[in-house]
């Protein structure tokens, strides 16, 4: 069967509002400068799902969004870099997300406004729009309550149609990080939680443990740990790869969505799973070159003159 998309990517959607080089930490009552300032797509989704176009492949939205000025602008930023917009959903009762972020080295504070990200749900989806496309990508589990204790069923309807799958859950907002894994790893192909996420959701102290804790749920649990590479488990391999160091860090807004996308689009295309953990350590990395996690995405050729000349990455024939 011959699918419309490579990817379909269902998640959250906001802008984000990025102050870099901020002079100290906010004081209530008090007023403090950053030196520079982007309006950019936001939302782990939106920037995992515009690199991975920006990478090649066909892929579509499907997401929610308010009537109004940001949510335009999350359109035409998803358009131009040729995101398939057709399945989102526009609410005029509602308001679209949008994230301030305060950009500190490595680290960052953010503050999120859900708007109508909090209202998409499982009733929202079926399984005609996830027979589109050759694999499914969910982010950003605790920003979205609709999808609250059955969001295995999402993954089930896409796996009852032969769609490939990965999961992202990202930060838990209120650090109960209640997801039931054994629910929903089972119909997930590949975790990609990164290390502080991975023993937040298994209560474990360590990487090691906490993978040891899941690993033979989903065929690959594949864990970002920033500057120190990332780790994958599968097939009783565990496979550590060295990060591509940035020097000259801009932010990390987006270098774990960018690492999926790296991942996801090795995946797609059969590429080892060895292939698919570099190449997601390299798009990780060329994300921290340009601010908002999608600055350094323009098309393949850019992408790759970047890794060439900035991390020596040589690409192995496919």
């Amino acid at each position: 069967m011959t699918r419309e998309f490579d990817v379909i990517v269902v998640g959250e959607l906001n802008v984000d509002l990025i102050f870099n080089q901020v002079n100290g930490f906010p004081v209530v009552g008090k007023e403090i400068l950053s030196d520079h300032m982007t309006l950019t797509l936001g939302s782990s989704s939106a920037i995992c799902a515009s690199n991975l176009s920006s990478l090649g492949l066909k892929v579509a939205f499907i997401g929610k969004i308010g009537n109004d000025v940001f949510g335009q602008f999350i359109i035409e930023k998803l358009n131009r870099s040729g995101v398939d917009t057709s399945m989102l959903m526009i609410d005029g009762d509602l308001k679209t997300g949008a994230t301030v972020a305060l950009s500190y080295g490595e680290d960052r504070a953010m503050i999120t406004h859900q708007g109508a990200m909090s209202h998409l749900g499982l009733n929202d989806i079926d399984e005609d729009q996830l027979l589109r496309a050759k694999h499914l990508h969910f982010s950003s589990y605790f920003f979205q309550p609709g999808f609250k204790n059955n969001v295995h069923r999402l993954f089930e309807m896409a796996k009852n149609v032969g769609t490939t799958t990965s999961l992202d859950v990202q930060w838990d907002p209120a650090e109960t990080w209640e997801l039931n894994l054994g629910q929903v790893l089972p119909y997930v192909d590949v975790f990609i939680p990164n290390e502080v996420e991975l023993k937040k959701l298994t209560g474990l102290s360590s990487v090691d443990r906490a993978i040891e804790s899941i690993k033979n749920i989903s065929s690959y649990v594949v864990v970002k740990c920033g500057s120190s590479g990332s780790v994958m488990y599968y097939d009783n391999k565990e496979v550590r790869q060295n990060p591509f160091l940035n020097k000259d860090v801009v932010d990390t807004i987006g270098a774990g969505d960018s690492f999926n996308a790296g991942f996801i689009s090795k995946f797609i295309k059969g590429a080892s799973p060895e292939e698919c953990q570099e190449f997601g350590n390299l798009i990780g990395a060329i994300s921290t070159t340009k601010a908002g996690g999608t600055g350094a995405f323009k098309n393949l050729d850019g992408i790759m003159e970047i890794a060439r000349n900035r991390f020596n990455y040589q690409e192995s024939k496919e």
